[in-house]
């Protein structure tokens, strides 16, 4: 079925037994979270907070808890979009198959908006910011935050619908200095669509005018996280998604709003900025408190039994995992015909997605050459870094299939492993210094938005084995222990708690003069490329997804890659030797996201013989 809203959604889900009705009161502080955490590292049901404290809407979340269940939303229209963007990456090929002609029909019709009247929908009612549900998911979070919510804005210089922007940036509902009902936070950080609707704005000495969606058709949510190219509308997209077109309303004071929705919050920026946050982010770490744009509301509508959308994020996986998926699903053609020569991308969600990409490219300026150094990948790697939300990449790996044409991205130890074996230190790390990078992340201490970018290229034949079990003769600099195998080619070994840069880069640099010493004897010496040292290598090596977590979020690439034996040639960087990683907690990053531990005892009882988390949790 096409969903209208959320309430036909939840009535679905219902029917087929993906959805829980939790009645009892829960209070949105904390333990409506620890509720969704719980049950979605369970694969549990989607959930609807029929009774939440503080608020007369209901709250749905877990909505998109399982891959299984975002296919399940979307069953109907799934393979019309993907015929769609098919066709838009192979052209004519794919209109040879009957079927795929009614698809894309079926999807370029829903993709046109549509306006309806005013005295339909979501406009029906009228309520406070304070009347919405409050819900604060992490103990030291800001304040209550909307967290799916989809941001429209428009062209200032050319408006309309079909000029606009749907995405997904975090809403602060109150706390800090906000003032309660009139200012909410409106965060959104580099390379997001909004951001150039705003610059416009303020170079026409005009207020942005903007409107927070919130709860719709599924298709919406996903809509606004959706990598499109820049011109083509989200609001497109999710008619094509949906199933159903995007249906809007023009209010006299130039606001759009989206009929479908549960909520529409009206309002302007403001011409001054505010402390927004901290939240607990998708690293799995706070997203600090910085100064952010303040959405001056003038008006909150909802439609009649209006439904409250929320997610939880936190360290991955988490709900918004499933986006990624999704999102995977349906771009993956694209990408050999947006980034030419690059046959496969992807963002490691372990690692919290932006710190760290895998892709697959193709070598082909010198094919006589067997054993040609990286060259046309390097090309693609810079072309990948320069591509929507693949520009916030913070470590890029990329490689060919040449030697393993089943290599792929998404096997996360088996191709590092294929990366490890080939890759040259002298040669194949490209470094990005003092540039742009993901918002959230903290891991440079330069300040906001700062910090640099490797390029971890290899190609060609194996050059190496990997060695699958530590050295029993390995030794090690006093103050550093524990030495284990995170993957065949990778120690990790627990170093001395970090104090301050200079002392670091003194630990880190006798760590790599022990290797030395020892690779000139050692039997083992070059099966080891890669050494990280981190605060706690049982937890590094329990898991790949603890190693990819702790290696990428808690690492910069100028600040904390070092070599044995290395060294600067005409301003590039490399070592003889391997290299090392220092991925210790650093006094300038983020602390950690940890759970209330009175909330989840609360949460236990809650899944007590009889109780409603009875068999799920």
């Amino acid at each position: 079925m096409n969903y209208r809203n959320l309430a036909d959604c939840v009535h679905d889900l219902q029917k087929s037994g993906r959805l829980l009705r939790i009645t009892d009161p829960v209070d949105p502080h904390l333990e409506l979270a620890a509720i969704h955490r719980r049950v979605y590292a369970h694969e549990g049901p989607a959930l609807l907070f029929e009774n939440v404290k503080g608020s007369r809407f209901p709250v749905l979340t877990n909505l998109f808890g399982t891959l299984e269940r975002g296919r399940y939303i979307f069953r109907h229209t799934l393979r019309q979009v993907q015929a769609l963007i098919q066709a838009k990456a192979e052209g004519p090929v794919v209109l040879r198959k009957v079927p795929n002609w009614w698809r894309i029909g079926l999807a370029l019709a829903h993709a046109v908006p549509r306006r309806t009247m005013l005295t339909r929908g979501v406009r029906r009612y009228a309520c406070r910011v304070s009347d919405l549900p409050q819900i604060v998911s992490w103990p030291d979070d800001g304040g209550p935050f909307l967290t799916l919510p989809q941001v429209y804005s428009e062209d200032p210089v050319q408006p309309g619908v079909l000029h606009s922007n749907l995405g997904m940036y975090r809403i602060q509902l109150g706390g800090n200095a906000y003032q309660q009902d009139r200012e909410v936070g409106l965060h959104y950080q580099t390379h997001r669509g909004i951001g150039i609707h705003h610059s416009q704005a303020l170079q026409r000495g005009e207020a942005l005018r903007v409107t927070i969606f919130a709860g719709g058709p599924p298709a919406h949510s996903l809509a606004a996280v959706m990598p499109l190219p820049e011109g083509l509308p989200e609001v497109a997209f999710a008619g094509a998604l949906a199933g159903r077109n995007f249906r809007y309303q023009r209010l006299k004071s130039g606001h759009l709003l989206a009929s479908d929705s549960d909520f529409c919050i009206t309002g302007h920026i403001a011409s001054y900025l505010k402390p927004e946050g901290p939240f607990g982010d998708h690293l799995g770490y706070y997203a600090l408190q910085h100064d952010f744009p303040v959405l001056l509301v003038d008006q909150v509508y909802h439609r009649p039994h209006a439904i409250w959308p929320a997610t939880v994020v936190g360290r991955p996986p988490a709900e918004d995992t499933t986006f990624g998926a999704l999102i995977h699903e349906l771009t993956a053609p694209m990408v050999p015909v947006s980034i030419p020569g690059v046959l496969e991308m992807h963002a490691v969600d372990a690692a919290g997605v932006h710190p760290l990409m895998f892709a697959i490219g193709s070598e082909r300026y010198t094919p006589w050459l067997k054993d040609a150094p990286p060259q046309e990948i390097l090309t693609q790697a810079s072309a990948i870094l320069g591509f929507g939300h693949a520009s916030l990449a913070k470590y890029l790996f990329i490689t060919t299939r040449d030697h393993n044409p089943h290599l792929s991205t998404h096997d996360a130890s088996l191709y590092l492993q294929h990366v490890l074996e080939r890759f040259v230190p002298q040669r194949d790390l490209h470094f990005i210094t003092n540039t742009t990078i993901d918002t959230l992340d903290y891991s440079a201490g330069q300040g906001l938005n700062r910090g640099s970018k490797v390029i971890w290229a290899a190609h060609g034949p194996a050059l190496r084995q990997l060695g699958r079990k530590v050295p029993a003769t390995l030794k090690l600099p006093a103050g550093f222990r524990n030495a284990g195998l995170a993957l065949p080619g990778v120690i990790v070994i627990q170093g001395p708690r970090y104090s301050t840069p200079k002392a670091a880069a003194r630990q880190i640099q006798k760590v790599a003069a022990f290797l030395k010493d020892q690779g000139r004897s050692a039997k083992w010496s070059g099966q080891f490329p890669l050494v990280v040292i981190v605060d706690d290598a049982a937890f590094s090596c329990q898991s790949l997804r603890n190693w990819l977590w702790i290696t990428f979020t808690r690492s910069d690439p100028a600040s904390d890659i070092y070599g044995v034996d290395s060294f600067v040639h005409q301003k590039h960087w490399g070592c003889k030797g391997p290299v090392l990683i220092d991925a210790r907690f650093k006094t300038h990053q983020a602390p950690g996201l940890q759970s209330d531990a009175q909330i989840e005892k609360k949460v236990d009882a809650l899944a007590g013989p009889g109780k409603v988390l009875n068999g799920i949790i």
